[in-house]
């Protein structure tokens, strides 16, 4: 599980950055290529993620590609791994606070 923790933080980091405001292109090389080496993708994936990068570069605009590799691995993660990179607190938890507040108490 750690290791997929650290996917989701990358993939975290890849999202944040793509909506930001500083959209460097080299931070979201960085996310595609640590998150490929991280899930030990075949070197020809790598070589294609890095061909969609380029061709982004020059487009100045991020490959559909890119994004459905990066969506793709989030699919994939379990979601315990997810909530703990975006500090989401266990869904079966936040049920358990709601079910203790009475009606009449609000």
């Amino acid at each position: 599980m750690g290791a997929e923790i650290y996917q989701a933080q990358v993939i975290r980091n890849f999202f944040d950055t793509i909506t930001g405001t500083d959209r460097n292109l080299s931070r979201i090389y960085m996310c595609v290529m640590s998150l490929a080496k991280l899930r030990m993708e075949p070197p020809e994936k790598m070589a294609k993620l890095v061909d969609q990068l380029r061709k982004s570069k020059q487009h100045k605009e991020l490959s559909v590609d890119i994004l459905d590799y990066m969506c793709d691995s989030a699919l994939q993660l379990d979601l315990p791994a997810i909530e703990t990179a975006f500090g989401v607190r266990n869904v079966k938890e936040l049920a358990q606070d709601f079910s203790g507040i009475s009606v009449d108490s609000l």
